[in-house]
């Protein structure tokens, strides 16, 4: 075993392992709730919620692959699947012959807000409800450091 590492001890490994499942059960928790409640996947809400936070319900492209933290492939291949299910369009930039943006549709902003009201009460229900506020404050320090810990380790903002 390497001596020069820095090992997690007993009750950071233990924190570490929750913060992993954490990780693994509530995306898929959503997901379900999302699936069962409107037919729209967790990836699809994410992009949808990105497209209807903008002022024209458009992002570039590659705003939105960073934005996501994707890989432009992935992103591709899940904005053809929500393309095809008419949920979003794409339009070339005509500013940028090599740009392009996504536009969410009639049918994307309806989806979105029939999702959104029990996608808030499954967030409630799974996560905030069942903090105090002290809980609630020091969740968000924690959040807060990480990230920015991660966005200055990427050099990215967000």
């Amino acid at each position: 075993m390497n001596t020069d590492v820095a090992w997690l001890t007993d009750e950071q490994e233990q924190v570490w392992r929750r913060w992993l499942r954490l990780n693994a059960l509530l995306p898929a928790a959503l997901n379900r709730e999302l699936q069962t409640d409107a037919g729209l996947s967790l990836p699809d809400f994410d992009v949808l919620v990105h497209l209807t936070d903008t002022a024209h319900g458009r992002i570039r492209v590659n705003d939105l692959a960073q934005a996501l933290q994707w890989e432009k492939s992935r992103l591709s291949h899940h904005l053809t699947r929500m393309e095809r299910r008419g949920l979003l369009r794409r339009e070339n930039c005509p500013d940028d012959a090599r740009g392009a943006f996504v536009v969410v549709t009639p049918a994307g902003r309806a989806a979105i807000e029939q999702a959104a009201p029990g996608h808030v009460r499954a967030v409630r229900d799974l996560v905030f409800d069942q903090l105090s506020a002290a809980e609630l404050d020091s969740l968000d320090a924690v959040t807060r450091k990480v990230l920015g810990r991660l966005e200055g380790a990427a050099g990215t903002s967000g």
